[in-house]
């Protein structure tokens, strides 16, 4: 049973394009067909081949965007269904969350900020918006998936309100209003949150395998320390490197169960009795108690400054930063270097000239990237396990 503040598919603000003969494909709800159409998308297949936290990585057991999505999708669903909300449209948008990601993730963004400074910048999250509604193009009638409203606007601001939205977003947001100054849908603050829990969690398990943490190092941080002993009183018998998987286990578990706890008193305590009080709510009601958010603080602060930042990592950035760069500055000299279609559809006057040239850069793959890099610009020497 579905809590009366859920998102009702029944109740949805519907698509952009009016769609007829909704039964010929099976019985599903538009939630349902909103996260086939993701799993079924180019966008959402590209993403076994774009970083999560290695880059291009040559080791079969390391965590890719896709990997990552469908991880944060499980999360996402048992704290939907925790919390009495859509699981449909919660998995949806946690598949969909880091589509918008060019190839070699942040780096990747980084070098086409840069080379869109002078026409807008370049925004992953608003590129997720602009690949879904603009560049997709499986139907016959219209441009992108015609996904529903509450699915894109779920996307749209699952961070939150967005008071100044980029120009992809804007784009978004002027052929389909998403209401960006309101809260989003509660299904969409658990996809923001979920993301939050798997790879603070998975990115210290990818850490771990690939050596740049160590275990002595993660143990500094408190939340992992205490869990740690919990880990150790249960397994006492175990060898501590057979604990690791179970250590992740544990902190995704506290971590979910606080949420979970925390986030139905807020809920209470705000008086939400509809989906649309959640929206005029003016607050998250999605989120960890204060003690466990400090606790998300610091887990995050060792993060970045032991595995996100570690000289591999920032090696690798640089030269991920220069290919994605040196492709744009290619492309741009002379446009006739990327495939016929992209050549055929490239607009004559700026900004769109540009922001054309980056849609194709940001579709790609790491290692389709590297390759058009190679045929476009020149050899480039990568680091071991690049």
């Amino acid at each position: 049973m579905t809590a009366p503040y859920a998102a009702d598919p029944a109740r949805s603000r519907g698509r952009l394009h009016a769609e007829a003969n909704q039964t010929a494909r099976g019985p599903r709800d538009d939630f349902q067909r909103d996260r086939d159409r993701i799993i079924h998308s180019i966008s959402f297949r590209r993403l076994r081949h774009k970083t999560q936290v290695f880059m291009a990585p040559d080791g079969d057991h390391f965590r890719v965007r896709l990997t990552h999505s469908l991880e944060v999708a499980q999360i996402g669903r048992t704290i939907a269904r925790a919390l009495g909300l859509n699981e449909d449209l919660t998995e949806a948008l946690c598949l969909a969350h880091d589509i918008g990601h060019p190839p070699f993730g942040h780096a990747g963004e980084a070098a086409l900020t840069d080379a869109l400074a002078g026409q807008g910048g370049f925004d992953h999250n608003g590129h997720t918006l602009r690949a879904l509604t603009a560049i997709e193009h499986p139907y016959p009638r219209w441009a992108g998936l015609n996904l529903t409203w509450d699915t894109l606007e779920g996307l749209a601001k699952h961070n939150g309100p967005v008071a100044a939205p980029g120009w992809a977003l804007a784009e978004a947001d002027r052929q389909f209003p998403l209401d960006l100054a309101h809260w989003p849908s509660l299904e969409a603050q658990v996809a923001a949150i979920a993301d939050d829990v798997a790879y603070d969690n998975h990115d210290i398990d990818d850490g771990l395998r690939a050596e740049l943490l160590t275990l002595d190092q993660v143990l500094a941080v408190p939340l992992v320390a205490r869990l740690w002993d919990e880990v150790r009183a249960r397994f006492a018998d175990v060898a501590p490197e057979r604990l690791i998987g179970e250590l992740i286990r544990t902190q995704i578990g506290a971590m979910v169960g606080d949420l979970i706890a925390t986030s139905r008193a807020k809920i209470a305590a705000a008086r939400i009795v509809t989906a649309d009080d959640v929206r005029v709510a003016g607050q998250a009601l999605i989120g960890f108690s204060a003690a466990m958010r400090e606790d998300e603080r610091l887990l995050k602060r060792f993060m970045y400054q032991t595995l996100y930042h570690h000289p591999r990592q920032i090696e690798a950035a640089e030269i991920a930063r220069g290919v994605v760069a040196g492709l744009f500055a290619a492309y741009d000299a002379d446009p006739a270097l990327m495939p016929g279609e992209w050549t055929a559809r490239l607009p004559a006057a700026e900004p769109w000239r540009s922001r054309h040239i980056a849609d194709f850069i940001a579709g790609m793959t790491d290692r389709y990237a590297i390759g058009r890099y190679r045929a476009a610009v020149g050899p480039i020497d990568l680091p071991d396990g690049f």
